[in-house]
């Protein structure tokens, strides 16, 4: 599970925020760019390609009595509103510095997951499973206090209701084999106008993941030939499945918008998540430290996760950023069974 959750979580944070990790940077204007299921509506009604669906098929190789396990998590987008405190009420501004703290509205993100537990093939081979997503409007306020111990402004964190489905089915392609399916779709009521606005009633860096007990998932990546052809067959729309877990096993698969190998594997080099997979993590960890003061307040300002990254980054040592420096590793691919 901790190899799972380490890649899944790699897979849902990809892209959250970019180096150089702040607001005002152009590439951190324009974000949730992999994995969004964005309202029906707006997909319909010039969403310029941006699909409202997502549909994972795999292959499962089980008798009776084998079980499925099924997980969609996403991002839902949280907006954070900064207001200063005036003679007139609350005003609305886009930065408030108190003492030396800069506190700057910008989007952030709550994870959501749907789990659905202890499927029977068979049964969802006769009845699919449609499960709801249903989160309700919430918002939370946060008081900040002046040096006097005066209220100063406020934060309003809010988020929008989302609705959708998820629908698992199953049929047989061949003896104890069953072709599984989760479709996921974006059902929420927007009225919107632009895909920015969209966004807060997207689910954002959507997966899922198939996990099973008594079975065996086949790889899609590279399947025994007797059931390659009912790989093929399989339709993933907007996403990729791969196995993951140790070498050889054949219990979970992650299916990402992301393209990976079967078992991905974090370097254990690595030290935590920078969101940007695309670039090499010495690279950015020495970009963070050569910021400037200013940068590095301003980062730290952006977005929580930016300011862990700051820290971590601030606290690795000689030695933990030499590691970073590059490994030689021997790689022994599974043996087909």
């Amino acid at each position: 599970m901790d190899r799972l959750r380490e890649i899944a979580d790699a897979v849902l944070y990809e892209g959250y925020i970019l180096w150089p990790y702040r607001a005002s940077a152009i590439k951190n204007q324009r974000r949730w760019t992999f994995g969004g299921i964005y309202p029906k509506h707006h997909s319909l009604h010039g969403g310029s390609g941006d699909p409202w669906e997502m549909q994972t098929q795999c292959l499962l190789a089980a008798s009776a009595g084998a079980t499925v396990d099924v997980r969609v998590r996403f991002l839902h987008v949280v907006e954070r509103a900064v207001s200063r405190e005036t003679p007139q009420g609350l005003e609305r501004v886009h930065e408030l510095r108190i003492g030396d703290r800069r506190h700057v509205s910008w989007d952030e993100a709550v994870e959501r997951e749907v789990a659905v537990t202890g499927l029977q093939p068979t049964d969802l081979a006769r009845t699919p499973r449609v499960e709801p997503v249903a989160v309700e409007a919430g918002i939370a306020e946060e008081t900040l206090e002046g040096a006097d111990g005066e209220p100063a402004g406020v934060i309003l964190r809010s988020h929008r209701a989302l609705r959708g489905d998820i629908e698992i089915s199953a049929e047989t392609v061949a003896d104890d084999v069953t072709r599984l399916t989760v479709r996921i779709a974006n059902t929420t009521p927007w009225n919107g106008t632009d895909r920015e606005d969209a966004l807060r009633q997207t689910f954002c860096s959507a997966h899922t993941i198939v996990e099973t007990a008594g079975g065996q998932l086949v790889s899609m990546m590279d399947p025994p030939d007797p059931l390659r052809a009912h790989a093929e067959a399989c339709e993933n729309v907007g996403t990729w499945p791969v196995l993951v877990g140790e070498q050889g096993e054949h219990h979970t698969v992650l299916s990402s918008p992301i393209i990976l190998y079967d078992y991905p594997e974090i370097a254990p080099e690595s030290p935590g998540d920078l969101f940007d997979g695309t670039e090499i993590d010495q690279m950015l960890v020495l970009n963070i430290l050569s910021m400037t003061e200013e940068e590095q307040e301003e980062m730290s300002s952006s977005d929580p996760r930016a300011r862990e990254i700051l820290e971590r980054c601030k606290a690795l040592s000689q030695e933990d950023i030499m590691r970073l420096h590059g490994a030689i590793r021997e790689f022994r691919p599974a043996m087909r069974e």
